[in-house]
């Protein structure tokens, strides 16, 4: 299977930051989640997994999965 062929899915994680106590969001492809969870189980904390494209899981990491589209005059 080509690499244009391959369906990849998203993850949004909570990151793990020392001197940040509610860490930071973010994304990264599937594959990418599971070898960090085999490096570090449970070290960062996973929002949502299987996001079908990168634009809605970057959304969803900012918290503006919902909004409405802005219009500029």
């Amino acid at each position: 299977m080509s690499q244009l062929q391959k369906s990849v899915s998203w993850v949004v994680y909570l990151m793990t930051l020392h001197k940040q106590p509610g860490g930071q969001h973010a994304v990264c492809e599937q594959s990418e989640w599971e070898e960090m969870e085999r490096a570090r189980p449970g070290y960062h904390t996973l929002v949502q997994a299987g996001i079908l494209n990168e634009g809605e899981a970057e959304r969803l990491a900012r918290g503006t999965a919902g909004d409405p589209k802005q219009r500029h005059p």
